[in-house]
């Protein structure tokens, strides 16, 4: 009986350390499920109805037709902040016992990406403000001052694409590393943020090259996809956890020690 009852003790901390280790991976893919959400409707849906490029007059008048739409684009600019944020934070936690500087380098470059669209919010902020209040523009009248904000907003987009790239990389390295994940998936995230750090200097080098600037950050993109719908659906491998890692390694000492 007393044998029995240590047996089970000792089994049970293992089970343990799988439950939580699926709970974070699993949480950690639903904050990045909810950042890619918010980041698409935010910069895609929302900016593209209120910001006219070659149009300085016409953004000014969407801003102050549309200024719930514009509020809401802000709401949804700090939601990718918070949902990056958060994120961030939790690939670390999943991460840390693999390699503590790796997770660090990701959690720091997520960091770095969020607090540059915490200030492409603001500046969005600022807009709709000076939309509403035209002796708040600079010299130019309001229709200058709103289209400038919004193309600003739209460089540190640009800015951030550096870091978001860069976080790509330790987050490969670490799936690939740590085996709880599909080593194919790895590789692609790697590959994904060397070609999105590539896609950024591009756009300024070379701004006609919208189309080699999209080819480079697909890869990014399908290792963003794969590695969201992993972790939600199932979180890490069974066969790859440090617990199961740990009892095969004790299963092997004992059976040498034995012959």
């Amino acid at each position: 009986m007393a044998m029995t009852m240590m047996s089970t003790g000792t089994d049970s901390a293992p089970d343990t350390i799988g439950a939580e280790l699926h709970r974070t991976a699993r949480t950690t893919g639903l904050l990045y499920l909810a950042f890619f959400i918010t980041g698409i409707s935010g910069s895609m849906l929302v900016r593209g109805q209120l910001f006219a490029a070659d149009d300085a007059q016409g953004t000014l008048s969407n801003l102050m037709e549309h200024g719930s739409l514009a509020r809401v684009g802000i709401v949804l600019e700090l939601g990718i902040v918070l949902t990056q944020a958060l994120t961030a934070v939790w690939f670390y936690r999943l991460f840390r016992s693999v390699d503590t500087l790796a997770a660090g380098a990701l959690a720091a470059f997520g960091m770095v990406n969020a607090v540059a669209i915490l200030g492409s919010a603001a500046l969005l902020a600022t807009a709709l403000d000076v939309a509403g209040d035209a002796s708040l523009a600079a010299p130019g009248g309001a229709a200058a001052t709103v289209p400038l904000l919004y193309v600003a907003s739209g460089h540190l987009w640009g800015g951030a694409g550096l870091f978001f790239g860069l976080w790509l990389i330790p987050m490969g390295w670490l799936v690939v590393r740590s085996r709880w994940l599909l080593q194919a998936l790895g590789r692609t995230l790697i590959a994904g943020g060397v070609c999105y750090v590539v896609s950024a200097f591009v756009s300024y080098a070379f701004p006609d090259a919208d189309l080699v600037t999209q080819l480079l950050t697909a890869p990014a993109i399908i290792g963003e996809i794969w590695i969201m719908g992993y972790l939600v659906i199932v979180g890490i491998r069974d066969h790859a956890r440090p617990d199961r890692e740990s009892a095969r390694v004790t299963a092997d000492q004992d059976g040498c020690a034995a012959l």
